[in-house]
Parts: structure tokens; sequence; C-alpha cells
């Protein structure tokens, strides 16, 4: 029977092989079994009883091949009890191959949601596989997979019905175009935001080149506000953006009864978040915040409430935009493809260099306070912001600010533009650029070499920090629609440092 397991975010088939001798009444699961699956015996003995089929009183054994990797989870019950029957002769085995089958049984015969439902589909579509049985909850994530059959079943004798006769049953439509009609919708809108048009000009930037951001203000200033709001001006998702994020949280179990993830994720975990939740691991290891972030945005609020070993470990999600996990008895790498946006006070209290009240933290106070910020985190930070407080006058406006609708109209040409010069590349957004990128797109004339080379002087900027400059500035010519990276791009990304 063909079944399927995940490693990382992607599926692979298993084969479930049963085998029904003389013996003693037993039933053994070999292949690497967690103990979730070793209890798949207790669930499929009491399904099948209650499903008005009978369970030999023989010597069982069912194996999960690959035998070499660990088989995690409850979805192998479903396969284990139709490879059962098959094997009992119960069942004609006649179109077995032409499934792939998943699922948890209850012990009344219910199929129950699993998780991970479309890396397994995405499994089956890569192996020939025509059809898919899977419960009925698990159905519409499935369904955006063109060419696999979809059976969705709610009962072991539904699913027995299927194999038997497949062409009496219905397949589930794949609708995957109707899930993106409202994908643009976002309750949090830039119109709510008022004053602040140097930080709103800095965050439109920042989505139209996939650059990290960090925002420093005093409480009150509209940092959270503002970041809340960014994913309402990102480019819509795409299709293979959307699967990737639904794979992922499909993993997790942390998908709505959509099936299909349209929004761009945002993620802000608490300070008091663990290493295993924020980069992943457990074990099995899961997804942490860094990935389910994945094609959206990581928000960390007061960023030096953190523990600074934690904050170290997003040095190489940022820089490799991937994260590996090894354990004894796996290595997964998930994805980390994330926008980092981290907001911060000036100091404890909160009111360093706050033109209303005065700040009544001490020089050592500040000088620890910011002692959990290593310089090779900031540095991996594209734009540096201060967000001031607001004035009285603006305060009291009462007009609407521009909308996200117009700044995303904005952001998607800069990034369309990216994504057809790096086309064929791998690379999406100007962030991603390696240094042979630098080379080819980035050229700079000797007025703005000359302004690069003074800034890094006085500035003492890193190599680092000089590559990140001339990405914010290749962005900010695309927004200009400027083939050419000139003086004035070069200028405003400087001031960002």
């Amino acid at each position: 029977v063909n079944s399927a397991a995940i490693s990382g975010i992607n599926g692979y088939i298993v084969d479930v092989e049963v085998d029904i001798s003389n013996g003693l009444p037993s039933m053994s699961i070999v292949g690497l079994p967690d103990k979730a699956v070793d209890e798949a015996k207790e669930r499929v003995r009491g399904a099948l009883r209650n499903s008005n089929f009978g369970y030999p009183a023989k010597k069982i054994v069912v194996n999960l091949a690959p035998a070499d990797t660990r088989k995690v989870g409850s979805a192998f019950d479903l396969p284990i009890a139709i490879g059962l029957l098959a094997a009992s002769e119960q069942l004609s085995s006649e179109h077995l191959k032409k499934f792939m089958i998943v699922g948890e049984l209850s012990l009344d015969g219910l199929v129950r949601n699993v998780n991970g439902a479309l890396c397994h589909a995405i499994a089956a579509k890569d192996n020939n596989i025509e059809a898919i049985i899977l419960p009925e909850e698990n159905a519409p994530e499935a369904s955006v997979v063109n060419g696999l059959k979809v059976y969705p079943v709610k009962t072991l004798a539904e699913a027995i019905n299927i194999i038997s006769k497949p062409d009496n049953y219905p397949t589930l439509e794949n609708n995957s175009d109707s899930f993106f009609e409202d994908n643009n919708d976002y309750l949090l809108d830039f119109e709510d935001v008022k004053g602040q048009e140097s930080t709103k000009r800095a965050l439109e930037v920042a989505a139209s080149g996939n650059h990290n951001i960090l925002m420093m203000g005093p409480p009150g200033s509209g940092k959270t506000m503002l970041a809340r709001r960014l994913p309402s001006i990102l480019p819509p998702l795409s299709f293979e953006e959307s699967l990737e994020c639904t794979k992922i949280y499909s993993v997790c179990n942390l998908l709505n009864k959509k099936g299909l993830i349209t929004v761009r994720p945002f993620r802000s975990p608490h300070h008091s978040i663990s290493y295993a939740g924020m980069v992943g691991g457990g074990s099995p290891p899961k997804p942490g915040e860094v990935t389910l972030s994945t094609n959206g945005v990581l928000f960390i609020d007061e960023l030096l409430e953190f523990k600074r070993n934690l904050l170290e470990t997003l040095r190489t999600p940022l820089e490799d935009r991937t994260v590996s996990i090894s354990r004894a008895l796996s290595s997964v790498t998930y994805p980390a493809n994330f926008m980092l946006v981290a907001a911060l006070n000036p100091c404890p209290c909160g009111y360093h260099g706050d033109r209303l009240k005065e700040c009544v933290c001490t020089p050592s106070n500040i000088e620890r306070y910011w002692g959990k910020l290593s310089a090779p985190l900031l540095d991996r930070i594209d734009l540096h912001l201060e967000v001031p407080r607001l004035s009285n006058d603006e305060v009291l406006i009462t007009k609407l600010s521009e909308p996200s609708k117009n700044i995303r109209e904005r952001v998607s040409k800069a990034r369309n533009i990216q994504i057809n010069r790096f086309k064929g590349t791998g690379i999406y957004s100007n962030s991603e650029m390696q240094p042979k990128h630098l080379r080819q797109y980035c050229k700079l004339d000797d007025t703005s070499t000359q302004l690069l080379k003074t800034a890094i002087n006085r500035l003492g900027l890193s190599a680092r920090a000089y590559d990140r400059i001339i990405k914010v500035a290749r962005t900010i010519a695309d927004m200009d629609n400027s083939e050419l990276i000139k003086t004035q791009h070069i200028a405003e990304a400087i001031q960002y440092r």
C-alpha cells in the first residue's frame, strides 16, 4: 500500500507491507516506528471490528519501507488497515497501486485529519501515483496539486468502497485559483497611521527589496503599529510561495479550513520564546518562528528584551535563508526566507533622546542595555531607523493617510523589475543578491563611489554593511524605475545606516 512520511517540509513515499502467517495472534510494526505509529495496531484493530470487518487471529507483521527512516505520527493507520484487509483477502488489491492512502483512524472507524497532507499529495504526484485517499478535513489543501485525483473520506468503509470502485465516487475539484480571489484583504491599513512619513518611506523601500529593518523610538511612537501594517504593502503571494507557506503550516497543523495560505505570514513571538521555538527543534524536529514566517514578516518587538544567545541564532537564517536542525536520528533543513522587522526603545526607560520626557537611565544602564545587540547581527539589518514621537498637530490629524493599496502597487512594480532582472537565477529580490550580482547590476559612477567611501570612513562600516548599502540603493533605483544607481539613491541608502 502506498503511503507517505515527512522529512522537513517534504513528503516521501513509504510502502506499507503487511504479512499474515500462522502463529500466535499478534501484530508487530517494524521500520523505525515511533510511539504513535506503534499504537496504530490498537486503533486498527478497533476500527476494523467496529466497521464489521474481520481481524485475522494470526501473526501479523507490518513493514514500513524504507526501514532506515523514522516514521512519525498517526497517518499510517488507514494504509495499515487497508493493507491488512488486502492481505486477508477481504479487499481486492487490483487498484491499490493507483492510490496513496493517509489518515488516522478512530476506534469506531472514522478517519481523522493528519499533518502534512499537502506534502503527501505533492509526493504522490511526483511519484506518478494517480490518486490520493485522505481525511475530508485535509482534502482542500491536497486539491491544489494539479493532475492528482483527491478522494476525501469520512470512514474506513468509505475508503474501502472507493478502492473497490473508484469510478463510482467523485473527486474533489482543483480550486486553487479561487483561493487567491481575496488574497489582498488585510484588516490593518497604512491609512490609519498618522505622520511618520520618513518611516513609511523606509518601510516602502524595505518592502520593495525584501530588506530587514530596525526601528528605534520612544514608547507610543508607532513602531508596532507600522510593523503590523507592513504585510499589507508587500506584493501578493505567488502560487509557488503560497504552496511553500502552506506546506510549512500543514506540517505544523496550523492551517485554517480554507486549505491554502494566500496572505503573507506575520509572526510576532514573545520575548520568552525558547531556542527551539525560534529556530525549530524538538524530537522529532518541528519548524520554528523563522520558518513559519517564510515569505512573510518576522516581527521582533522589544528586541533587547530577548536573550542575547537567542538573538544570535538569527544570524545564520538571515544570511543563508535556511535553517538546519541536526539530531542523532535525523537532520532536516527548513526554509527561513523571511523579512526581519525589529523594534526597540533607545534605553531601558524608553526616553533617551526624547524631546519631551527626560531619560532617567544612567550611562552604564544604557551601555548594558545595548550590550545584548551584537555588531554582527546589526550588520545583517539593512535599514536602521529612528521613529520620533508624534507632534501634537500630527496626533490631532483626522485626515486619512495614503492607503496600503496604493503603496502596494508601487512595491509590486519594483519587485517585478527585480523578478525580471534575476529570472532563472533562483533570486527574487535585491536583498538576495550575491557578490557576482552586485558587480553585474550595481555599477556606481565616480561620484557615488566617493560618497560611499566617505560614509564608510566616517561611520566605520564593515564590508557586509557596504554590500547592504548598495543593495538598498539598487532597490531605491528600481522604485525610481532607473537602470543606473545614481548619487541620490546612494545618499538615501546611506542615511538608513
